[in-house]
């Protein structure tokens, strides 16, 4: 499993013209979903974005958690983070999940992601064309991997 993370000052997803979810400062988490994604991957993964201090303390250091600051929290699906560009030019997906592996496994990253924080969890849709805005505050963006546990 991968995820894109991004300390926001705001993000919204926004679907066939409508706005899905918004939150103001705390950390938008795209996620990708590979074949081999367990519930270990997801839990491991949901404890490390919720302790990730990345937020400034007030001598101006990164040394606080989005629990830390009462942050919001945005999940959104992104099959795109394992694409595969070695051959050619066109992207290969052949790592990402299919729906009927991905949904549940994403269903279930939701669902930890509020029971370890305690706090509601804005969303995309599954599967959607989605609008995705945000204000990236720092910019800090951070990559993580599951099966690269560094």
């Amino acid at each position: 499993m991968r995820v894109l993370l991004q300390r926001v000052s705001s993000a919204s997803v926004t679907i066939d013209g409508a706005e899905k979810s918004r939150i103001s400062k705390g950390i938008l988490v795209l996620v990708g979903i590979e074949n081999s994604d367990t519930g270990e991957d997801i839990v491991w993964l949901v404890r490390k974005i919720l302790s990730l201090r990345i937020f400034e303390d007030d001598a101006g250091k990164m040394n606080l958690s989005v629990l830390d600051v009462d942050g919001e929290l945005m999940v959104v699906s992104q099959f795109t983070l394992h694409a595969r560009v070695k051959k050619g030019t066109r992207p290969g997906f052949d790592r990402a999940a299919h729906p009927d592996v991905a949904i549940p496994l994403y269903e279930q990253f939701l669902a930890e992601m509020e029971s370890q924080s305690g706090k509601p969890v804005a969303t995309g849709t599954f599967g959607a064309d989605m609008k995705v805005a945000l204000v990236n505050d720092g910019p800090v963006t951070i990559w993580i991997d599951s099966k690269v546990r560094e």
